[in-house]
């Protein structure tokens, strides 16, 4: 039976507000905890097992307990391609453009996934977009780049490159399916099931290529005086089940494309945050301040542009889903 929900689209900006800031946080700890030693794949792996285990148990203990974890046969192929996408390939492919790129031009890079959310609803949904989200998205890409200076002479790495952009397609793939898995399952079993995914592959990944041990800095070491393991705690937590739990909720009450353009605030708060928690390495020119302004009057031009909709009527019990649609600024829901 599909679930009925009424949306309130206040909610859901909150709540991608409030994931975009933690997922920010998140970026300084995670470089934290890379510098002690763990490579990205333990980290990618650490992150899917450990979130999977965390919201198991809350799966477990809230009402109305395992049940909510029941898998049709029918939702099987959705609940892989989310995890794989948002859960997996994301960071995955993220952590290879940062191998070979700046942070900021690999980020410049995946968050032109909310283009690619619009460029989708239009092309192949066949949705009438509204101009003012076009020069939203535009304001955003380019308060992005100059975030990321891309004027700088640099010789971008094709690798590189082609890595951040397949981080962007997965992200946006993320919220198009995420869309799809909240008209049948609550955020906590879909969030649940989807790092279950994850942390499969990831560790027949890990398993395949370089074994599953050299946790030792995980348990041994330290960074500025902070156990690592600490810092993963704060990784698997607060980077990861809260905010991943935001966004899903947030789905609920947003179409995917408002969903995607409200997280590009994250590259601007992980500046800030890397700026205030490390040092003048991580200092903000003028013109990316610039830029970080931006993005959220991009942000707040093209989330206006799109009309709120009447409450979500209940579903007939048991009738066949309806066919995904992402709403882009349209007359007349759609939403890692």
């Amino acid at each position: 039976m599909t679930t009925a929900y009424l949306r309130r689209p206040l909610l859901g900006l909150a709540l991608v507000i409030g994931a975009s800031a933690l997922f920010a946080v998140n970026g300084t700890v995670s470089k934290l905890v890379l510098r002690a030693g763990l490579d990205a794949p333990q980290l990618t792996v650490l992150r899917a097992v450990g979130a999977f285990a965390g919201l198991l148990v809350l799966s477990v203990v809230l009402r109305p307990g395992v049940r909510r974890l029941r898998v049709r046969r029918r939702e099987v192929p959705l609940l892989v391609a989310y995890g794989l996408t948002g859960f997996f390939l994301v960071p995955m492919l993220y952590f290879v453009a940062i191998a070979r790129l700046p942070v900021g031009i690999a980020l410049l890079f995946e968050y032109t996934a909310p283009l690619m959310v619009a460029l989708w609803a239009w092309a192949v949904q066949r949705q009438q977009v509204r101009s003012r989200i076009w020069a939203g998205l535009g304001l955003s890409l380019v308060g992005l780049a100059c975030v990321a200076q891309v004027w700088g002479g640099l010789t971008l790495d094709a690798l590189g490159v082609a890595a951040g952009l397949g981080a962007a397609v997965m992200l946006a793939a993320y919220f198009l399916i995420g869309a799809r898995g909240v008209r049948d399952r609550d955020a906590l079993s879909l969030t649940t099931l989807a790092f279950g995914a994850s942390a499969v592959a990831g560790l027949i990944v890990r398993g395949a290529t370089a074994g599953l041990d050299g946790w030792q800095p995980l348990l041994t070491r330290t960074d500025g005086g902070v156990p690592v393991a600490l810092l993963c705690c704060y990784v698997v937590v607060l980077g990861s089940i809260v905010p991943y739990l935001l966004i899903t909720a947030a789905l609920r009450h947003l179409p995917a494309t408002s969903v995607g353009i409200v997280a590009m605030l994250e590259p601007v708060l992980a500046a800030a945050v890397a700026w205030l928690a490390l040092g003048a390495g991580e200092a903000l020119t003028p013109v990316q301040l610039a830029g970080g302004a931006l993005v959220i009057v991009g942000v707040v031009l093209a989330e206006t542009a799109r009309p709120g909709g009447p409450p979500a009527t209940p579903p007939v019990p048991d009738a066949p889903p309806p066919p995904p649609v992402a709403r882009v600024g349209v007359t007349g829901p759609s939403g890692g």
